[in-house]
């Protein structure tokens, strides 16, 4: 059951992303629609998303386990922040931008949390919240910082990695998760609905994008290599890291899964809308999503 719960997730992310394209070709979203869309999406409705992400009840008898698990995710982002200092040196600023983003940052968000309660209940679903803090910390602040660090104003840098509504988002929403105060229901409720758009018009950010590709260009030597190292060699890494430190199965299951997820939508968002290859964004994205059908449930077994 959870294997064909897993297909449907996959493939109604991809019906989206051929939607953003059908609108694309037929005119209803114009290049600067678009632009609206990737402002949209940065400013209020991913940053709702990570908020929504952190309402989560924090069962202090599970701390032990949360705290393992947060290590592992700490420990990883750490290793992927240390590969990405040498591994893509060899390409061109714009594509090294993006393998860097892509490295760091999976799509867990949107296909990983479902994926996790699907195979282990809710205990999943708050061990994969739980695993994703530190990846949306270096996600809105490292990450952020390959697209926005192209200015030699190295203070102004700083202060708009710092205040970028993404990682503000990070900071209220860890805020709220570990004191656990009480948000009010209309409050909550209004990011919650406004976080929900998240999958969708990613999605079809990326559809748009999409349009303008040569698909026949997508598989190609750098997006196959990539797909590679994100769907098999970082998860086996996490299974390693995980039984070094002796997780129980539940919490090892999640950090494996989650880290095996493919490249996050958001690379492509940001390389549009911060002037890298959007292009080849699109491509890892796509591609990594696509491998992301069989490795996944292979991961899960």
């Amino acid at each position: 059951m959870e294997i064909v719960r897993l297909f449907n997730l996959q493939g109604s992310l991809f019906i989206m992303i051929l939607a953003g394209a059908v609108l694309k070709r037929k005119g209803i979203i114009d290049e600067p629609g678009k632009r609206c869309l990737t402002d949209l999406c940065v400013n209020i409705i991913i940053p709702c998303n990570i908020i929504k992400s952190c309402l989560i009840e924090f069962d202090l008898s599970i701390m032990k386990a949360c705290g393992l698990l947060l290590a592992v995710g700490i420990v990883m982002q750490f290793f992927c922040l240390f590969l990405n200092r040498f591994l893509f040196n060899g390409f061109g600023e714009q594509q090294k931008k993006v393998l860097q983003y892509c490295t760091i940052v999976s799509n867990g968000g949107f296909l990983g949390n479902p994926v996790a309660e699907g195979v282990y209940g809710s205990l999943g679903l708050l061990y994969a919240s739980i695993f994703l803090i530190p990846m949306r910390v270096v996600m809105w602040s490292a990450g952020t910082s390959y697209f926005v660090a192209g200015t030699s104003d190295k203070k102004k840098v700083i202060h708009n990695i710092l205040t970028h509504p993404c990682l503000v988002a990070v900071y209220i929403g860890l805020f709220l998760m570990f004191t656990q105060i009480h948000v009010p229901e209309a409050a909550a409720s209004t990011v919650k609905s406004i976080g929900g758009c998240n999958s969708a018009i990613t999605m079809f950010i990326i559809g748009t994008i999409l349009a303008d590709v040569d698909v026949r260009t997508i598989i190609n030597k750098t997006t196959v290599g990539f797909s590679i190292f994100r769907l098999v060699l970082l998860p086996a890494a996490a299974l390693a890291l995980s039984r070094a430190l002796g997780l129980d199965p539940v919490a090892s299951g999640v950090a494996v899964i989650m880290t095996g997820m493919p490249a996050g939508a958001t690379a492509a968002i940001f390389a549009a809308r911060y002037g890298s290859d959007a292009e080849f964004a699109t491509k890892c994205v796509v591609l990594s999503t696509l491998l992301s059908m069989i490795t996944i449930p292979m991961w899960v077994m």
